[in-house]
C-alpha cells in the first residue's frame, strides 16, 4: 500500500473515531501508531511510540504550563476576577448590552495573568452570568459573551497555547507571546462592538444596567486591576528587559 493510500485511509479513520467520539488525543495516537505500523513495522512503531511519549513528557519547556495554571488558581481564589467584573461593570454596564461588554472586558484583563480560555470563562461566567440573568438579558446572548469572552485567555499573553505551539514547532515563546497581545484586543473590541450593535438593534435582549457615578467607578478602580497589571507587567516586561526566559 502506497503511503498517499496509508495517509488518505488514516484521516478517513480519524473522523471515523471522532464521530465515533473517541478522545481525539487517543485518536491520533491510534491512528498514527497503526499507520506507522504499515509502512514499517509494529516493533518500529512501539518502539517510536515509547521514545516519543517519553521526550514529549520529560521535555521541561511544559513544566511552565503548570506554573501559568497555578497563577490562574491564585487569581480565582483571591477574588481578582470578581473585582475585575465589577470594575468594568461600573465603567460600561450603562450601555446597551453594557453587562455583556464588560465580560468581554473582564476576560480579556483576567486572560492577562490566566493561560486557559476555560479557567477564564469558568472565571468570569460565574460572577457575570447570574447578573446578567438579573437584567433579563437574553440567555443565548449571555452564555454566548462569555464563551467567547474566555477565548481571550488563550491569545492574550501569558498563554497556554502560544507555549505548547511554540514547544511543538520551535519557535520564539517570547515572541509569539508579544504577537498575541494585538490580535486579542482586536478580538476583545469586536467582540465587544458586535454585542454593542446587537443590543443597539433589539434592547430587549441587552438591557443596559444602572449608571454609577465618578466615585463609585474610581473606588471599583481600586480592586483587582493594579494586581492584574502588576503580574502582567512583571511577566511581559520580565521578557522584554530580558530578566527571564518564558520558561
Amino acid at each position: 500500500m502506497s503511503e498517499f493510500a496509508v495517509g488518505c485511509l488514516g484521516i478517513l479513520a480519524l473522523l471515523v473515531l471522532m464521530v465515533l467520539r473517541m478522545p481525539i488525543a487517543l485518536a491520533m495516537a491510534l491512528v498514527g501508531f497503526a499507520g506507522f505500523s504499515i509502512l514499517t513495522s509494529p516493533q518500529a512503531a512501539l518502539r517510536m511510540m515509547a521514545t516519543e511519549i517519553y521526550a514529549n513528557f520529560s521535555s521541561a519547556t511544559l513544566t511552565v504550563i503548570v506554573m501559568f495554571i497555578w497563577m490562574g488558581f491564585l487569581a480565582y481564589y483571591s477574588g481578582i476576577g470578581t473585582q475585575l467584573y465589577h470594575f468594568a461593570y461600573k465603567l460600561i454596564g450603562h450601555l446597551p448590552g453594557g453587562l455583556a461588554i464588560a465580560t468581554q472586558g473582564a476576560c480579556a484583563i483576567f486572560g492577562a495573568i490566566c493561560g486557559s480560555n476555560t479557567a477564564t470563562a469558568a472565571t468570569i461566567g460565574a460572577i457575570a452570568l447570574p447578573e446578567m440573568k438579573k437584567y433579563k438579558y437574553d440567555d443565548a446572548l449571555a452564555t454566548a459573551g462569555v464563551a467567547a469572552g474566555g477565548v481571550l485567555g488563550i491569545l492574550i499573553p501569558p498563554s497556554v497555547i502560544l507555549l505548547i505551539y511554540g514547544t511543538a514547532t520551535e519557535q520564539s515563546i517570547g515572541k509569539l507571546f508579544m504577537a498575541g497581545i494585538l490580535p486579542g484586543v482586536v478580538l476583545m473590541l469586536l467582540y465587544m462592538l458586535v454585542i454593542f450593535v446587537l443590543a443597539l438593534r433589539n434592547p430587549t435582549i441587552a438591557p443596559p444596567g444602572p449608571k454609577a457615578d465618578w466615585r463609585e467607578r474610581l473606588s471599583a478602580l481600586k480592586g483587582g486591576l493594579w494586581e492584574v497589571l502588576v503580574v502582567f507587567c512583571l511577566s511581559i516586561g520580565g521578557l522584554f528587559a530580558g530578566w527571564f526566559s518564558p520558561t
